[in-house]
This record gives C-alpha cells, sequence and structure tokens, in this order.
C-alpha cells in the first residue's frame, strides 16, 4: 500500500485546492480527464499539464509544471510509471506540499525521493475513488 488513510485525507481536505494534472488534456476519453471533473466538482482548483498546454475544464494549461505562474499544493500524475519519476522531481523543485501517482502509476525510488524531500505522497490510487470516501 502506498497511501495510508490519513494521508490520503490529509491531501485531500488539508494541503490546499490548486492541482496540477500532469498528462491532462482535452481527450475525454482518457482518465485524467473524468478524474479531473471529480476534483473540480470537489471545490478543487485544477490546472492541465500537458505538452500542447490546453485549455481544459475552463482551466488555461501549461507545457510543464515549472511553467505554471502561481503556487501548486498537490500534483497529480498521468503519466507511465517510467516517466513519473522526473515529475515528482519536478513537483519537489516548484515547491508542491504533495504528489499523487494514479493508479497504477508506480515508482518506488521517486517515492521515496518524494517523502525524503518532505512531500506527502500516494502512489497507485485515485483521488476521484478516494474524495467520495471522505463523507
Amino acid at each position: 500500500m502506498y497511501g495510508d488513510p490519513a494521508t490520503v485525507r490529509k491531501i485531500l481536505t488539508e494541503l490546499g485546492d490548486t492541482w496540477a494534472v500532469v498528462g491532462l488534456s482535452t481527450n475525454r476519453d482518457r482518465a485524467a480527464y473524468g478524474v479531473a471533473e471529480v476534483l473540480q466538482r470537489y471545490g478543487k482548483r485544477v490546472v492541465p499539464v500537458h505538452p500542447k498546454a490546453e485549455t481544459v475544464h475552463g482551466e488555461q494549461g501549461y507545457a510543464s509544471l515549472s511553467d505554471i505562474p502561481f503556487p501548486v499544493d498537490v500534483v497529480d500524475v498521468f503519466v507511465n510509471s517510467d516517466l513519473a519519476g522526473p515529475v515528482a522531481d519536478e513537483a519537489v523543485r516548484i515547491g508542491a506540499d504533495a504528489v499523487w501517482f494514479q493508479l497504477g502509476v508506480i515508482d518506488e525510488e521517486a517515492h521515496d525521493r518524494t517523502r525524503e524531500a518532505g512531500l506527502d505522497m500516494i502512489m497507485d490510487r485515485c483521488p476521484a475513488i478516494e474524495i467520495p470516501r471522505l463523507g
């Protein structure tokens, strides 16, 4: 298990409401699109991060985390596991409070590095599944 219930709750309720969603594009068939909608319904500001820097769900997109000109609380990662580590490292560099790797996104070394840098970290879970459970 890559995220205890207390850390899940902390990230979803205490760390802030600006979530950069890495891999979010206008492709409605991708999981990131639907998860971002759920996060918005629960009051999160969703910032799309994708090489195309598309506007999604009414929010301006950015090509990278480093391009976002305001603070990000949580970085939600929808990329392949082999690409996720550098995203986590960039989340540390920009000063995010937490990193969330989606279902199927696993990089134990990135998990350890991120935690050692002082960020909260969840891996292989989905906030759109977890947030309704909070009640």
